[in-house]
């Protein structure tokens, strides 16, 4: 980490899987994952941890393992969970919670991508 002074951050994001395959899961975390770095300038060693849950309707594979696949993601702390059940959540869904290390006054980025962007419109670059 550089000099810089650096705060704890939180960012969250989501996108939505068109199936339940793990190619269709990989490729979705694989864009979150993507869109999350690199609106945030971040590298693996400014990430803390990153908790991602899925809908009931995935389970092909975890995006955990999608994630820890990644270079230099071995020291990054992982956890993937389900998401809670709620009558009309959207469906096919994975959402992240990354806590990161980010310079003090930079506007942090949260993805909202694919099917996702209707949960936080304010969020998605889409309003």
């Amino acid at each position: 980490m550089s000099d810089s002074l650096l705060q704890l951050i939180g960012l969250r994001g989501a996108t939505t899987c068109p199936d339940n395959s793990s190619d269709a899961i990989q490729k979705a975390v694989a864009e979150l994952i993507d869109a999350l770095v690199d609106g945030n300038n971040l590298t693996a060693e400014r990430i803390v941890s990153v908790t991602f849950s899925v809908t009931g309707d995935l389970n092909a594979c975890f995006p955990a393992a999608v994630a820890r696949s990644r270079r230099g993601w071995d020291r990054v702390a992982l956890l993937d969970c389900q998401q809670m059940a709620v009558a009309g959540d959207l469906e096919r869904c994975i959402r992240v919670l990354a806590l990161v290390w980010m310079p003090e006054g930079q506007m942090p980025i949260h993805p909202y991508l694919e099917g996702a962007r209707m949960l936080r419109p304010d969020r998605s670059g889409h309003n």
